[in-house]
């Protein structure tokens, strides 16, 4: 903005030279190694035949690693456990991204109302097209590897929009999820409005990220070490490229929700309340400790029937029974997987607070990380314990149903 003219803002970005400047370099080093052209050219390239028998994770990185369908599956099975991983994994990541690509936009909005803040606001458009990139790629080798291995979908699902559930696994009801949709509507026709609400996003963009660093980093590894990168699994490597650009991303969120918000007046109560319902909200979907994908944090009594449908396909063979006990040892007992995830669920919560350690506006709830920290392995079991007592008397268990034919051999 011109200082010797008449302005509507006492305050301007360009009094802080120093978040100019490093939001320039974040945006000038993003758009020279964009990875969406190398994306793009991966999954154009998969083909599931290709990598169907390699990990594409490091070990731990499976599906209900540390529990007794992990200790006791073949290694045939052991690698498909690992790749439903990444296919659930991603699933969950591409639901993050269609909300993220629409907040970009309206979030935008509310900051290009104010002068100077178009650095702002283009970098934001080159994270929105390659999020794009990020989607599909994740979607091309997911529903290849559904289609292929039990021709139905298990993690993956139809595009959607940017208000649906978040969190694809949760324990929401119709009315709850009716309840969030709204807010999420309400609160973009705000912020695209409301310069402070729009910076405060990044804050909560910037804790989603930041539990998405925790793992992404260590997927990121496995095609970073392979001694052999040109035949590693594409998959692998679309791990890492997302990785790369994720990174400039966390940063963008840091720097707007961080520092770009000290060149705006301070809060008014209102919008204090509004930014710290935000941060809670986010705490609420952090909240359960998960075993199955450790490293989201689904609702797991969700993920039943999902199993259930993984351990009667072709791929594993067991009966009805079978299968049951099985969700049953896994979900409702303490084992080594229970104790990783909690692991890691203890992590995101002290990361969260360093990250709004020196936010002012934030209360002393989201400060200590308080709804999350009060999730436990013993609250987790006896969650499940109670769904698993439900998930019994699904009807459609009870439908007669051919047993499937085992094309891997069951666990012994």
């Amino acid at each position: 903005m011109h200082p010797q003219l008449a302005q509507r803002q006492t305050k301007s970005l360009l009094d802080d030279e120093r978040t100019l400047k490093r939001l320039a370099m974040n945006q000038r080093r993003n758009k020279e190694q964009d990875h969406s052209p190398k994306l793009d050219a991966a999954s154009a390239a998969f083909k599931y035949a290709d990598c169907k028998n390699e990990f594409w994770n490091p070990e731990r990185f499976s599906l209900l690693y540390g529990t007794p369908l992990w200790n006791e599956a073949t290694q045939s099975q052991k690698v498909l456990l690992n790749q439903l991983y990444w296919v659930g994994y991603y699933a969950q990541i591409i639901s993050a991204e269609i909300a993220t690509i629409f907040f970009n936009q309206t979030c935008a909005a509310g900051l290009y109302a104010l002068e100077d803040f178009r650095s702002v606001c283009d970098t934001l458009d080159l994270e929105s097209a390659q999020e794009r990139a990020h989607i599909n790629a994740f979607k091309v080798v997911s529903e290849q590897v559904e289609a292929e291995v039990f021709g139905e979908r298990i993690f993956t699902y139809p595009m959607r929009a940017w208000h649906a559930e978040t969190m694809i696994f949760n324990d929401s009801g119709p009315f709850r999820r009716a309840w969030k949709r709204f807010l999420l509507q309400a609160f973009s026709l705000v912020s695209s409005s409301n310069p402070f609400l729009a910076c405060q996003y990044f804050t909560v963009r910037g804790l989603r990220t930041l539990k998405g660093k925790m793992v992404q980093h260590e997927l990121s590894q496995y095609y970073a070490t392979h001694a052999d990168q040109e035949h590693a699994p594409i998959p692998s490597k679309i791990s890492y490229f997302h990785f790369l650009d994720e990174s400039f991303h966390f940063n963008s969120s840091c720097l707007i929700g961080h520092d770009v918000i000290n060149s705006l007046p301070k809060p008014t109560r209102f919008e204090a309340m509004l930014g710290n319902a935000g941060i809670a909200g986010c705490q609420k979907d952090h909240f359960p400790i998960s075993i199955a994908v450790n490293g989201l944090f689904w609702h797991d009594p969700a993920l039943f029937p999902v199993v259930y449908r993984v351990l009667r396909s072709r791929a594993f063979g067991f009966s009805d029974a079978d299968a049951k006990e099985m969700i049953r040892r896994c979900f409702t007992e303490e084992t080594q997987g229970l104790v990783e995830a909690a692991k890691t669920h203890a992590t995101a919560v002290d990361s969260y607070k360093a990250y709004l350690a020196n936010l002012e506006y934030v209360n002393r709830t989201n400060k200590d990380m308080a709804i999350m920290a009060r999730s436990t392995s013993q609250n987790y079991l006896e969650t499940n314990r109670r769904a698993f007592a439900r998930f019994l008397r699904r009807p459609e268990l009870h439908a007669a149903s051919p047993q499937p034919v085992a094309a891997l051999p069951a666990p012994a």
